[in-house]
């Protein structure tokens, strides 16, 4: 059959829509079968479609709320028609523009395009740290479901790219827009929401089991479980408000170095802010007679430094610890470092005062957070009945009295009364 043929058979197929429903069925058994047999089930057709089937398989379908086509009766009338030399098959595809290729020759065919590929993955990355892990990427790829053949290839090419290139590698730390725009030239490719930010967790994870790092998985505060995976990779997820302020601390870096920033600013008697991607390259933390003094406001904090009159180390967490408070007392606890700590005299100063305290493994006293500290801190702010509830969450019993005070005249205590030295 010529072109012309073609094109006429074609043109007699469009010009009645019934033959658009049965070719589309067909299509589909064909798919299914990688052959064009089966049943077409034609429902609720119109007079139109009736006319359409009456005239192509010379019968009458008058009256018929439904008319089933089979694949051995479509083919019969084709043979008897006047385009008895196109095949079903061909007819298919030329209705439709497209191959015709059954879901098992299709999986075939991606399963070669597959190998091709991955010869060329692993010819491009042969020599890097992600060839030896070519396999828990393939089930990490595979762990999200993906079906389409080019984003299975995305998938891999980008799970190389981050894998070879996470910045610990070469000892440095990275904010997450930044690495994001290295890899993929979108600085908000890899946010948590987005598919990509899910992909990269699962790499991270993948990355870490591989060097049997295990960052700590805290009960106490769950939520900077991620952030500590992230940070194991020199990749960080917070922006540069997750700081601490220090004052009279030392510090020596991963490299065995001490850092000379934090010993001009014990030297000049001056507080600092360290972000957490100065504290991640951080190995130790020294303290002035090993003791360390915390407290939660800021003002708080700039008076305990100026009004000493001896040099004592001291730190500001600022209301609820950020996972650079956390790495700051896993830091001083690795030293030995005694902490003292003193928070608002609330319902929330008090909770959050619990925590540090279930938290930091090293010895651990509460500092400014009695009785007779909350009288001197009282304001006249009167705390609600869903804040006094949250006491019973109290489990201390060194903050028994303090709570049991704070139940019973409901008045927030804050810092800033007391004076703290």
């Amino acid at each position: 059959m010529n072109r012309q043929q073609e094109n006429n058979c074609i043109a007699y197929f469009k010009s009645n829509p019934v033959w658009d429903r049965v070719f589309r069925g067909f299509w589909e058994k064909y798919r299914s079968y990688g052959s064009f047999s089966g049943k077409v089930v034609l429902q609720k057709i119109t007079a139109e479609e009736v006319e359409g089937l009456e005239g192509f398989f010379a019968k009458s379908f008058h009256g018929k709320k439904s008319v089933t086509v089979s694949a051995e009766r479509f083919s019969q009338a084709l043979l008897s028609s006047r385009f008895s030399n196109m095949t079903p098959e061909h007819l298919l595809e030329l209705y439709f523009r497209e191959k015709l290729v059954g879901k098992k020759e299709e999986r075939q065919l991606e399963e070669q395009k597959k190998d091709r590929f991955l010869q060329h993955w692993k010819e491009k990355y042969q020599g890097t740290p992600v060839e030896k892990v070519l396999s828990e990427l393939l089930d990490v790829i595979k762990a999200g479901h993906i079906k389409n053949l080019n984003e299975w290839e995305q998938s891999l090419m980008l799970g190389a790219e981050i894998y070879n290139c996470f910045p610990f590698r070469k000892n440095e730390t990275k904010y997450l827009a930044v690495f994001a725009t290295e890899i993929t030239g979108n600085p908000h490719a890899f946010d948590q929401k987005g598919s990509w930010g899910t992909f990269l967790y699962q790499v991270i994870q993948m990355e870490l089991r591989q060097r049997k790092v295990f960052p700590q998985k805290s009960e106490i505060f769950p939520a900077f479980f991620r952030q500590r995976c992230f940070l194991a990779e020199g990749i960080l997820i917070d922006d540069i408000s997750n700081y601490v302020m220090l004052s009279h601390v030392k510090a020596q870096k991963k490299d065995g170095d001490l850092h000379m920033g934090m010993e001009g600013f014990w030297q000049e008697d001056d507080m600092v802010q360290i972000p957490l991607a100065v504290l991640s390259k951080w190995n130790s933390i020294f303290c002035k007679d090993n003791e360390m003094y915390i407290v939660e406001n800021p003002s708080v904090f700039a008076g305990l430094c100026a009004g000493h009159t001896k040099q004592v180390s001291c730190m500001c967490m600022n209301g609820q610890p950020r996972l650079a408070g956390l790495v700051t007392l896993d830091l001083l606890a690795a030293s030995g470092t005694v902490v003292y700590y003193a928070g608002d005299l609330d319902p929330e100063g008090l909770l959050i005062a619990q925590k540090i305290s279930e938290y930091y493994a090293g010895e651990f006293h509460y500092w400014h957070m009695t009785v007779e500290d909350y009288e001197k801190s009282k304001s006249n702010e009167t705390i609600s009945e869903k804040r006094i509830k949250s006491l019973e969450r109290i489990t201390d019993t060194e903050l028994f009295p303090v709570a049991e005070k704070m139940r019973l005249d409901r008045l927030a205590g804050y810092q800033e009364k007391i004076e703290i030295k």
